[in-house]
């Protein structure tokens, strides 16, 4: 099920024939070979795929922590070059300051917006803890909450300074399967919301199909599109729908597919 969504909708991010060559103590490798793909505005897109077929390589060029080695990555019109204000990083682990209470913390990232006084600052972020249902616990220091609560004040420090792409990189792998779903929940109704343009890294196909617009399907060594699939299932989805299960077990088949191919070959 390939993706024909409207293509008239503006691009964010722009890849075109992206490659990305690591040398290291296995020798010369190359992560990633020949992206091509648009991230809509306002589109939750996911990268899933086997452990070595660049997912993470992939996301650290979009954020600009890595530069390619061919091919161009723009967002809008101006080149990724650097990291910027612009794309911001959601990671595995929460990250948090432990000397700073909760809504310390969501005000740190929003030291990333300069042009705000001090007032608007705490406004908004509040406004973003209440947003991730934590507005009664803006004075608890991370070591007071759970893995969960730490995560959604990691997603409120991440959205506050309002960047135009979130990319998420495994940010709910560390956590149990009641709290991944309750945050399910939650980032789907933030994104319903608010529109943001969403690119997450998983390796669970469930929760990608749970979460995205679009789901592609990276092959490894080196990291290739493989397949690209719409998920049309209305919103908010809950992990046990039967209908989701269907479309996880069609992209998990096709990645079997593709990974016996290999091995035959």
């Amino acid at each position: 099920m390939t993706s024909s969504k409207d293509k008239a909708l503006p691009a964010a991010l722009t890849l075109r024939n992206v490659t990305k060559h690591f040398n290291g103590a296995a020798g010369h490798v190359t992560a990633v070979e020949d992206i091509t793909l648009d991230v809509r505005e306002g589109e939750f897109l996911v990268l899933v795929g086997p452990s070595g077929c660049g997912k993470s390589t992939l996301l650290n060029l979009l954020a600009g922590l890595e530069h390619t080695d061919q091919g161009k990555i723009q967002l809008g019109e101006e080149p990724v070059r650097s990291p910027g204000r612009d794309r911001l990083v959601m990671f595995q682990q929460d990250a948090l300051f432990p000397w700073l209470n909760a809504l310390e913390n969501v005000m740190f990232g929003l030291r990333l917006k300069p042009d705000l006084t001090e007032e608007e600052r705490l406004e908004a972020a509040r406004y973003y803890l209440s947003l991730v249902g934590l507005g009664d616990k803006e004075k608890a220091r991370p070591h007071e909450l759970s893995g969960g609560m730490r995560q959604r004040v990691a997603l409120a420090r991440s959205l506050a300074p309002n960047p135009r792409v979130l990319l998420m990189d495994e940010p709910f792998s560390a956590l149990d399967a009641l709290t991944r779903d309750q945050l399910y929940g939650d980032i789907q109704k933030i994104f319903m919301n608010r529109k943001k343009t969403i690119i997450l890294v998983t390796h669970n196909i469930r929760e990608a199909v749970c979460l995205g617009d679009r789901v592609v399907l990276l092959s490894p060594h080196p990291g290739r599109i493989q397949q690209i699939f719409d998920i049309k299932l209305p919103r908010p989805r809950r992990m046990n729908d039967p209908a989701l299960a269907t479309l996880a077990a069609e992209v998990t088949a096709a990645l079997s597919s593709h990974l016996d191919s290999t091995k035959i070959s």
